[in-house]
């Protein structure tokens, strides 16, 4: 079989973030990393890795009020390979919501995320509902961050439980779980059988610690559900994809899994409400 993936969460400017406190704590103490760690990564050399081991496209993650140009360049000058994962700034209030719509007129924005433990606030709270709102207009997915953090920050605000009233109160919207769920599998797993709008990736989680309710769940009634994301180079990007070919699943249920659920879920026909938003 040929192989064929697609990584939803790549790092190409870990430069930029070498200053922030936790981010250090997540090189020293959580990789035992070496100072190439922030190293920032040109568009050739990850168009050359991602050649040689099958993934398609990948996703940068960019602020849309202060969008960095190197990001943006990425996609502009490599159509059909990098994508936008744009992550808004909710305490801006609506001009962080329209500087998402604008940068969506012009690149290809295919998600917005968000990071809780960057607020100390849940999902639930209602910072995040205009943001919800905002999605379902435009047709975009939106990515939450899941799970107990690695570094030393605020973990409770990231507890899967607190998208079951997202999921009740906003069923128009899909919504991904991000960098797995740590230690709260069996929540979220049960919380994807309760709603259809519901899934998750396992970016920032190698395949082969992945647990055994999740690969029972992806070979189940989860094959449509889970996707597979690195977080490169924090999480290697080729490691990830051999360390996934090496699990227990099912004919059929790899190729879901690095391909086609995320094909699916954010390449799939979009219906904006309103705008100029082009599906990608």
């Amino acid at each position: 079989m040929t192989l064929r993936a697609i990584d939803p969460w790549v790092n190409v400017s870990m430069g930029a973030v070498a200053d922030l406190p936790f981010m250090q704590k997540v090189k020293e103490e959580y990789f035992k990393a070496g100072e190439d760690f922030f190293r920032n990564i040109e568009s050739e050399e990850l168009l050359a890795l991602m050649d040689s081991i099958g993934v398609e496209k990948a996703f940068l993650t960019c602020d849309p009020y202060r969008p960095e140009q190197r990001l943006l360049d990425f996609a502009s000058d490599h159509p059909g390979r990098f994508y936008i994962a744009a992550q808004p700034r909710l305490k801006k209030g609506m001009k962080a919501l329209w500087a998402l719509e604008d940068l969506a007129r012009n690149y290809p924005v295919v998600m917005a995320r968000v990071t809780p433990f960057e607020l100390d606030l849940p999902p639930s709270d209602p910072i995040y509902y205009p943001l919800y709102a905002k999605c379902i207009e435009m047709d975009i997915p939106v990515g939450v961050n899941t799970g107990l953090p690695g570094p030393p920050v605020p973990g409770e605000c990231q507890h899967p439980m607190h998208l079951d009233r997202v999921c009740l109160h906003f069923p128009e919207l899909k919504l991904i779980m991000q960098h797995g769920a740590d230690p709260w599998w069996d929540i979220a797993i049960r919380l994807m059988i309760k709603y259809r709008n519901l899934y998750l990736m396992t970016s920032a989680y190698a395949p082969r610690y992945l647990p055994e309710s999740l690969i029972h769940y992806m070979n189940t009634r989860g094959k449509h559900k889970i996707m597979f994301a690195s977080d490169h180079p924090v999480l290697a990007m080729d490691r990830c994809l051999e360390e996934a070919q090496a699990l227990d699943l099912r004919e059929g249920v790899l190729q879901r899994y690095l391909y086609d659920n995320a094909n699916a879920v954010l390449f799939g026909e979009r219906s904006p409400r309103h705008g100029e938003f082009k599906s990608f």
